[in-house]
């Protein structure tokens, strides 16, 4: 009795002779031992790159290192792990931002506002610039402010000047400090002057907070600059800065082609920005709970002895 062929592949038909060449013959005879051997795809975070050196660092290290480079670069971060890192045992109330009006101007730079807020919002996470969290800072209750860098530059519209205000009014509700952490590159453009109103309204803001005995203390990070830097920035009862923040209103290129020399080194960092009197201390991000705690504590003394 005469066995039956297995029919071959016919003629033309490559399809199946390319499947049967790309299996090879560890597929034929242990179906399972290939797939033990697959290629794994590397997740794209797992490494960052050291802006300073380009050393490739491990991201679980860098976020034990609270975002500090072993070269001692601060990292930008966003609220999240701002909170985390500030309030003691990282436990916070995160408090609401007011909603306004979105593109009152119906702008457009080569694409309109709207899509540049959203697609904002999809990458961070946020509403906006500003998130606002109440909680315990180095044994002291607080009220603390974070603008984010990675949401259009930080920077100043009517959202988080509306945002700034309703810090101040949550800590004088609850008769406590506001610490503000900084990060901006200046006024939000798209908003035009009502934009640049919002430098005056944080600044009326502030005034309420030392009309009622309260401390405001501000923590540069790196960079705050233009609009931020000529208002509620620098108006803190004091002010701290994490090492190498780029601090200033113009930026050095700008203020290089417009006075034709060349800048001192460091200039605008936090370390320059010390020695000219313009920041109290350059305080390195892990001992910020403590040092804004101690602030803190000092600055409340009176309250605490009067309320005794």
């Amino acid at each position: 009795m005469a066995m039956a062929e297995t029919p071959g592949p016919k003629k033309g038909d490559k399809t199946k002779v390319g499947a049967e060449r790309r299996g090879g013959w560890l597929s034929r005879i242990a179906p399972g031992v290939r797939g033990a051997f697959a290629r794994r795809e590397t997740p794209e975070n797992l490494w960052v790159k050291c802006p300073d050196t380009g050393e490739m660092i491990y991201r679980s290290d860098l976020e034990a290192a609270l975002w500090v480079t072993p070269a001692g670069r601060h990292m930008r971060i966003g609220p999240e792990a701002r909170f985390k890192f500030t309030f003691d045992d990282a436990e916070y109330e995160v408090l609401p931002t007011p909603a306004v009006f979105e593109d009152p101007l119906k702008f457009s730079d080569g694409k309109p506002y709207k899509e540049r807020l959203a697609a904002a919002r999809k990458a961070t996470g946020e509403q906006d610039a500003i998130a606002i969290a109440f909680g315990v800072v180095g044994g002291a209750k607080a009220v603390v402010l974070v603008q984010d860098f990675a949401f259009m530059g930080g920077s100043l519209g009517m959202a988080a000047g509306e945002g700034f205000i309703a810090a101040a009014e949550a800590a004088i509700e609850r008769q406590v400090p506001l610490i503000a952490f900084t990060a901006a590159g200046g006024a939000r453009m798209q908003e035009g002057a009502l934009s640049l109103m919002q430098m005056a309204r944080t600044t009326l803001a502030i005034n309420q907070m030392k009309d009622a005995g309260l401390p405001y203390v501000v923590v540069l990070t790196d960079p705050t600059t233009g609009g931020v830097t000529a208002s509620y920035a620098m108006l803190g009862d004091v002010h701290l800065a994490e090492p190498g923040a780029l601090i200033g209103f113009a930026g050095p290129r700008v203020i290089e082609q417009t006075i034709r020399e060349t800048l001192p080194p460091g200039f605008q960092r936090s370390e320059y920005l010390v020695e000219k009197g313009m920041v109290d201390r350059v305080t390195p991000r892990k001992d910020l709970p403590a040092v804004l705690g101690s602030v803190l504590g000092t600055l409340m003394m009176g309250r605490s002895l009067k309320a005794a």
